[in-house]
């Protein structure tokens, strides 16, 4: 009843669908599916330069001796750099870096982006086809413009999309599987160099993404929901977040913390709000690149265009490494970051008017193969550049699928960076933790959370 309350008031303040209304793709859209487009909506062919090669279906398959659990393989290790592209010749690829990437560029010494093939490594298995198939035919956004009314999981919804809030719900819900078990670390950059990681363990369930789903009903609206709780260091160990994202509502959270023994209620843990002892580096909305309700802004599917984003960063997530040896004071270890040539869809998220947040102005791009938003440009009230994200992909054959962990935001005003889902020195991540069973749904609500809390 709750939250059937809250809904009808956000419907009605909301209007109408931002970026124009529009019906389902004609069946001779639909029927490019799997020919001239992927079985998901991506240019299947090369460019015209030869620099993005066509899609062939992606790394699906496990490297020779791998398995499922151990340190992950780099089918590119051979590779080497085309070129670098630093302070000194950012101007000649600039119609293909955001201005967040110029910034970076531009703003610190020593900052370089290098090069390589592009690798389009990224493919769904088959059921996931055959239901985006489904949605581009029946999938629809809900009256209020940015939430989602039909649709089902494991599938892309909107392989064609007709507008920014369609083009962002392929991100929200591309596909990673249907919950899994991750070890990380969140990473707050300091001048001197000297950091202390906040290690954490999450557990994230995602019922909308089984491949029996049967659409929105089914799973009551819930997006996804999250349980991450603190291992160190000790002085914050044992805090806890609990939270629901919801598909047509804003974001329900908790959160225990040991000394206070109790759980509360976080309505403050949305939107622009940061992120509870993050040092003020990342609001709610920004994890993992863009979370939580979308009513705050008009969205514009702006288009299509090539863009240098990180792609295939098996280096990156190396086991062999430490934390210190990839997150440097000013940025992320240069040698470590492999850059690729892929077309992404652009699209800008302005605030609307009456509306409030700190981030008045968003522009993503999310690469075409697997959805996912690989960079955003955040920028001020004033109009100027603020805050500039990039994320990361690697193809997970045990899925298969392209996953998305490792993500950097840059906070170009003080001069500090966090880097989040930083993994180099845990444990590898069960991306089959919700398909196979190891995931207690009952972890996810607020008695679980006070029981937790007191064991």
């Amino acid at each position: 009843m709750r939250r059937g309350i809250r809904a009808a008031i956000a419907l009605a303040a909301l209007g109408a669908l931002a970026g124009g209304a529009r019906g389902a793709p004609s069946e001779a859209d639909i029927a490019r599916l799997g020919k001239d487009l992927t079985p998901v909506g991506a240019e299947k062919a090369a460019n015209k330069d030869g620099t993005i090669p066509a899609w062939a279906g992606g790394a699906l398959s496990a490297p020779p001796g791998w398995k499922v659990g151990q340190k992950r393989i780099d089918p590119f290790a051979a590779d080497k750099p085309l070129f670098s592209i630093d302070a000194s010749n950012v101007d000649k690829y600039q119609d293909k870096l955001t201005v967040g990437q110029i910034a970076l560029l531009k703003t610190y010494k020593g900052y370089r982006m290098d090069v390589y093939p592009t690798r389009r490594s990224c493919g769904f298995p088959d059921f996931v086809y055959e239901r985006t198939k489904t949605n581009a035919r029946t999938a629809k956004l809900a009256s209020n413009g940015w939430g989602l009314e039909k649709g089902v999981g494991a599938a892309v919804l909107f392989p064609i999309p007709g507008n920014g809030a369609e083009a962002m719900w392929n991100h929200k819900l591309r596909y990673m599987g249907e919950g899994r078990v991750e070890h990380y670390a969140s990473i707050f950059s300091s001048k001197s160099g000297e950091f202390t990681p906040l290690v954490q363990d999450q557990w994230v369930t995602i019922p909308f993404q089984s491949r029996d789903n049967k659409g929105v009903e089914e799973v009551g609206g819930v997006e996804m929901k999250l349980l991450n709780a603190v291992v160190s260091p000790a002085a914050r160990a044992g805090e806890m977040i609990l939270a629901h994202w919801f598909m047509n509502e804003p974001t329900d959270a908790w959160l225990y913390f040991p000394g206070q023994r109790r759980v509360r209620r976080a309505p403050t843990f949305a939107y622009d709000n940061p992120v509870p002892g993050y040092e003020n580096l990342e609001t709610v909305d920004a994890y993992p690149m863009y979370a939580g309700a979308m009513d705050r802004y008009d969205w514009k599917l702006v288009g299509k265009q090539e863009l240098y984003i990180p792609y295939n960063n098996f280096k990156l997530i190396d086991k062999s490494r430490k934390y210190k040896d990839v997150y440097g004071p000013e940025y992320v270890n240069r040698d470590l970051v492999r850059y690729e040539l892929h077309r992404v869809w652009k699209i800008e998220a302005t605030l609307k008017e009456g509306m409030r947040h700190l981030i008045p102005h968003r522009v993503f791009y999310l690469d075409e193969d697997n959805w996912g938003v690989m960079a955003v440009d955040n920028y001020d009230a004033q109009g100027k550049i603020w805050r500039v994200q990039e994320s990361s992909v690697v193809p997970a054959p045990e899925i298969p699928a392209c996953v998305s962990q490792e993500n950097v935001s840059y906070d170009l005003a003080v001069g500090r960076y966090i880097a989040e889902n930083a993994t180099q020195e845990q444990k590898e991540t069960d991306w089959l933790a919700g398909r196979e069973g190891r995931i207690d749904p009952r972890k996810f609500n607020p008695d679980e959370l006070r029981r937790a809390g007191d064991r």
